[in-house]
Formats: structure tokens, sequence, C-alpha cells
């Protein structure tokens, strides 16, 4: 029985929908989700494994045009990466979007994985809308499979999975069979916080604030967790601990429940805020966050 493996990288523009379409291809909650836009900060795989395949789907962050950290800089490189080692190519765009394309279009039409240009959120559009669409995207990368979706709605993502699988290469498995993703349990816990803060906190504080878990004790029956919420400024400390310490703790208590149901334990959850003023330009720290590109 021959086996097929590869390496299937989503990008597209902040708030496109990848995350939302990478969890609906993986059939589970790998990635965060919400409607601010650049809620995904590092390049998260996801596995889906069969008798005789393995597909390994990439989250990218949304593309900046203009960074204005270090951060965005290395946030951009993961997507380069994505480019570089794509067995198939995913462009998620919102068909409601208003962007330029000229940093991405070249990238599309320099490589040489097949490219899928997937039209999200169709579900909000109008039908002529959607032609023009199609016709636009084919006119800019005449090699591509343009597909319109919606990722929220389930919209051809069965067909989108199906197509990816005939077009992966013969290859052994790159990860074991029962891996669900490359990430650890102590990322996942920081990215169910920070889900939880772009929720919970207006304005510029989700973009400000960075999650660390400082300890991770599994025992029999409890989890016990200590994460450290980092702010750019004492300012932004006061408002995510909030009066009396409400605003923390009702973030707290919505991650800790998104976290047992994700583990399948019990979990004692205790966070503290910290101030470090520049860590989204110091090249240590964001190394120390796991920006590595």
């Amino acid at each position: 029985m021959t086996h097929k493996s590869g390496y299937i990288n989503i990008i597209g523009n902040p708030n496109a929908g990848k995350s939302t379409l990478m969890n609906a291809l993986v059939g589970e909650k790998i990635s965060i989700i919400t409607s601010k836009a650049q809620t995904t900060r590092h390049r998260i795989l996801g596995i889906v494994n069969g008798d005789d395949f393995q597909m390994v789907f990439s989250d990218t962050p949304g593309i900046i045009d203009k960074p204005a950290y270090k951060m965005h800089e290395i946030m951009n490189k993961f997507i380069d990466t994505a480019m570089l080692d794509a067995d198939v190519m995913l462009f998620v765009v919102d068909v409601k979007e208003k962007a330029s394309y000229e940093t991405v279009l070249p990238k599309l039409l320099r490589t040489e994985a097949p490219v899928f240009v997937l039209l999200n959120k169709i579900d909000l559009s109008t039908q002529a809308e959607v032609e023009a669409l199609i016709s636009f995207w084919q006119e800019q990368l005449p090699t591509a499979k343009v597909i319109p979706i919606s990722a929220a709605e389930g919209f051809n993502v069965k067909y989108v999975f199906d197509s990816i699988l005939e077009l992966l290469p013969e290859c052994p498995a790159y990860f074991p069979k029962d891996e669900l993703t490359d990430k650890s349990m102590r990322f996942f816990v920081t990215e169910i916080i920070r889900e939880k803060i772009l929720l919970n906190y207006k304005q510029e504080i989700p973009y400000s604030v960075e999650v660390a878990v400082e300890s991770y004790e599994e025992g029999k029956d409890l989890v016990r967790i200590r994460a450290i919420i980092f702010t750019a400024r004492e300012s932004q400390k006061a408002i995510v601990i909030g009066k009396q310490g409400a605003a923390i703790k009702k973030t707290g208590t919505m991650a800790r429940i998104d976290i047992e149901e994700f583990i399948g334990k019990k979990v004692y959850l205790e966070m503290a805020v910290k101030v470090n003023k520049d860590w989204r330009d110091d090249e240590n720290v964001l190394k120390r966050f796991g920006y590595e590109a």
C-alpha cells in the first residue's frame, strides 16, 4: 500500500479565516480564533492521519505589510518559511477584504507547490461578487485552483481536503501517527489564555501582551499551572488586572474552563502580570516566547 504525506501551508491576510479553516480541516481546535485581526502569532502545525496518508497543516500569522516591531518581522518570516517547505499552498482570501496583494502575489507566482486560492466567508457575499473574485484570481494566478468556501459553515471544506489529498506526494509519515500537533501542552495553555485576553480586552491591550507558562505540574487528578501575562506598560498591567482583580479573574476563569476541556483534567490556574516594556523588540525575550523563524 502506498503512503502519501505532505505539508499544506495556509497563508493570507489578517482575519481572513485561516485559523477557522485550519481547525475545520484538522477537526480539532488547534489555532485560536477571535474576530480580531493578527490573532495567530506563531506557525502552528495540525496533523491529520489516515491509514495511507498524513496531512501536516500549517497555520501562519496574517501577512503584515509594514512591520512595526521585531515580533512582526519574525511573524512574516514564519510565512516565508511556509512558502518554501509547502507541498500544497492554501491562500485564504476574505471575500469582503479590501487589501493589497503586492507582497504575496509574486511569492505565490514563484512557488513550485500547487496553489489553492480559497475565497472564504462566501456566506457573507453575493453570487455575483464571488463570481467576480473567481475571475480576478484566475487572472492573477492562472495555475491556481480557485475554490469558494465558508470555513465557519463547513462549506466546501471536505472538497478542499479531498483535493489536497489527491496532490500529496508518495512519502512516509513525517510524525508519529498518534500526534495531533508539533506544539507542547504549555504552548496551548498560553494560546488559550491569550485567546481570552483577545476576547476580554479592547484597543491595544491584546496586541501589547504575551503569555508565558512559568510552571506546569501534572498530578494524578489535578494540573497546577502558573502563567505570567507580560504587558508593555504599567498602565496596561493595571487594565489587565482590573478593579480589585475582577478583569484578570474573569480571564482566568474562562481560560481554566477551556484548558480543562483541552487536557481532560481539573486545573488550578494561577496568573500574574508583569511589565516588560520592550518585549516586542527584544530578540532574546522573543526567543524565550518562541519567536524563532
